[in-house]
């Protein structure tokens, strides 16, 4: 098994969730502080770690599969996103998708990281 955390589409509830397979909820919870967050066409979100910020962010980890890990989630994650390590809120660490580098430096993405989460902001989208 590992253990990813969750942001966006993949949530509990998402359009994505479908490639969990049935995978368990370990725990809704948020990153540890130093994370910053970014809409990517309003289509999905990149959580980007930056330790000169003090902001954390909502999601959810999963016990994954290897196997689903492999053959379902990650052949499906945009190419804006690489896997990778983040800490969470209890200092533990887990798997989770992250937004590349050179993705930050086009800058064009909108940050949201005051929203603390894509499903608040994707409800601001709404009104």
């Amino acid at each position: 098994m590992a253990r990813m955390f969750l942001n966006g589409q993949a949530m509990e509830g998402g359009p994505f969730h479908h490639h969990l397979k049935g995978a368990p909820l370990v725990m809704k919870t948020r990153t540890a502080p130093g994370y910053r967050f970014f809409s990517v066409r309003d289509t999905f979100p990149g959580l980007y770690p930056d330790a000169s910020v003090d902001t954390s962010i909502e999601g959810e980890v999963y016990d994954v599969p290897e196997e689903t890990l492999r053959d379902d989630l990650l052949p499906n994650e945009p190419p804006e996103l690489e896997f990778g390590i983040i800490k969470l809120a209890d200092g533990s660490s887990s798997f989770s998708m992250i937004l590349r580098r050179s993705e930050l430096e086009s800058g064009g993405h909108r940050e949201i990281t005051s929203f603390g989460g894509w499903r608040n902001y994707m409800k601001s989208l709404e009104r």
